[in-house]
């Protein structure tokens, strides 16, 4: 997950030790466009086909992380995420995410650097 992406191993199981772990169906819609979300999803297994405005962005896979916008802003969905085989999928949640934040320092230090970095391009 990129928010995590500076974390240590044991960050990271501190962090998988958080989520829910839960299987989906081909089709089902995990995320959709302009509604309210309050989790993040990590894909352990299974693709997934992502949406903007109608154009369809690059398909993902193992390991790779959607919805991390709904875990430290409210604001709407920014695209639609839906499965194209079955999923596996670690599922953090906004409230989970803060209690995380709230008892590790270390790991809200990184999460705020990884934002910036990715926010920076966009400001400059």
């Amino acid at each position: 997950m990129p928010l995590f992406s500076s974390c240590s191993k044991r960050e990271l199981a501190e962090i998988a030790s958080m989520a829910d772990e839960l299987d989906f169906p081909e089709g089902k819609t995990l995320i959709k466009e302009g509604e309210r979300g309050r989790e993040a999803l990590v894909l352990v297994e299974g693709t997934v086909d992502v949406s903007r405005k109608g154009r369809r962005l690059p398909p993902l896979g193992r390991a790779d992380c959607f919805g991390e916008i709904a875990l430290v802003l409210d604001v709407p969905r920014t695209a639609t995420v839906t499965t194209t085989s079955p999923v596996r999928a670690l599922v953090l949640t906004d409230q989970a995410f803060r209690s995380l934040l709230k008892r590790s320092p270390q790991i809200q230090l990184k999460v705020l650097r990884s934002l910036a970095e990715r926010l920076a391009p966009e400001i400059i």
